[in-house]
């Protein structure tokens, strides 16, 4: 989305300069070509830390801020015409106290929605409290100032806002950035107001300024030159075949099932899950992430479907899925991503949230 917003200040005469590490160059490759004047990029060293894995994008936000603040301070006031103003993403909330140093605005840019936002403030400035964390998983947390006042069973939160983290300094780190978020010039969101109008509102109210932005959904439109089919990755099922495969099935008949770049299933709910699709009888699109033991049940499984199914591991053109007329339906995790896709496809949406902001977007759904 950041790439995607990006583009669209390229395409109304902006000159942009993008920040990368060196494992991200490539995803600006078709850009670089396409806005070869206006487009720069300045690559920035990766942070050498192996953090844990229950809080590695954390602790790599943290030191990408140790390493990266000075070396920005220096580039930016060497430049004879520095940019004007800087944009990064929400978990980037480090990049304010920058902009104040260098007397730049900052706009946070949220690839989530405003409903999510709204809770993560909200839990940022008031972490939920549970007195007995490792027994009442079903405890329930109310935030009362979030309209519509949202509640949610402990399980629900996010560790970084659980009370028994909070002596953690990454975590206390990522709490400060969320606030910090709140003290930026803006906030400009990947979504669009007749979704989330109540929350715009609520966040105005919030940051005491009228500067909070709806500009989404950032998707290209159909025939951009930055084209659905090679989104972010290479899928191993081609494209083409996967067209073919729907072109050859009714209209709303297919049922796509996928739960992002991130999201693991258990080999109990894998089973589960595809034992569902064998049985329904339906057209599908299964894409999953898998453990290395879950292959077999992988392959058992195509074995028995046919031509009736197709499985993808790893990487799948979702915007070009979606949008094609036999898919009707999508079995998501609610990553904010996913559902602007499934909901600009027009397709019924079946929500099925693993972490993250992901219960937030799926009760913004349902409701």
């Amino acid at each position: 989305p950041l790439l995607d917003l990006t583009h669209l200040l390229l395409t109304r005469g902006l000159n942009v300069t993008v920040l990368v590490t060196p494992n991200n160059v490539h995803l600006l490759e078709p850009y670089l070509s396409t806005h070869p004047s206006s487009l720069k990029h300045l690559v920035l060293p990766a942070p050498d830390i192996t953090p844990p894995p229950h809080k590695r994008l954390i602790a790599n936000v943290r030191a990408l801020r140790d390493l990266h603040y000075p070396i920005l301070l220096h580039w930016f006031q060497s430049q004879p015409s520095p940019p004007v103003a800087i944009i990064s993403d929400f978990f980037l909330g480090w990049t304010h106290y920058l902009a104040c140093e260098l007397k730049v605005p900052r706009l946070c840019f949220s690839p989530s929605g405003a409903f999510g936002m709204s809770v993560a403030f909200s839990m940022s400035r008031d972490p939920p409290k549970n007195n007995d964390p490792g027994k009442d998983i079903n405890f329930l947390i109310s935030l009362p100032e979030v309209p519509n006042s949202p509640t949610y069973p402990w399980w629900q939160i996010p560790p970084h806002y659980r009370n028994d983290l909070e002596a953690d300094p990454d975590w206390e780190f990522h709490r400060n950035s969320m606030l910090a978020n709140f003290e930026s010039w803006g906030i400009v969101f990947n979504s669009f107001a007749s979704l989330e109008s109540v929350y715009f509102d609520h966040l105005k109210r919030e940051v005491g300024h009228s500067r909070v932005w709806a500009v989404g959904p950032v998707l290209p439109f159909e025939g951009d030159l930055i084209g659905s089919a090679t989104r972010g990755g290479a899928s191993s099922v081609p494209c083409h075949e996967l067209m073919t495969w729907l072109d050859a099935r009714p209209d709303n008949s297919v049922v796509y099932v996928c739960f992002g770049s991130r999201a693991v299933l258990t080999s109990k709910q894998l089973n589960v899950l595809v034992t569902a699709l064998e049985c329904s009888r339906v057209h599908f699109i299964l894409c999953v992430r898998i453990l290395d033991d879950q292959g077999l049940i992988l392959d058992g499984f195509r074995d028995r479907v046919g031509n009736r199914g197709l499985v993808i591991k790893g990487w799948a053109p979702q915007v070009a899925i979606l949008s094609h007329r036999a898919v009707g339906s999508f079995l998501t995790h609610c990553g904010w991503n996913s559902v602007l896709e499934g909901l600009i496809s027009g397709v019924v949406i079946l929500t099925w949230p693993m972490g993250a902001e992901q219960f937030t977007n799926a009760l913004l759904l349902v409701d």
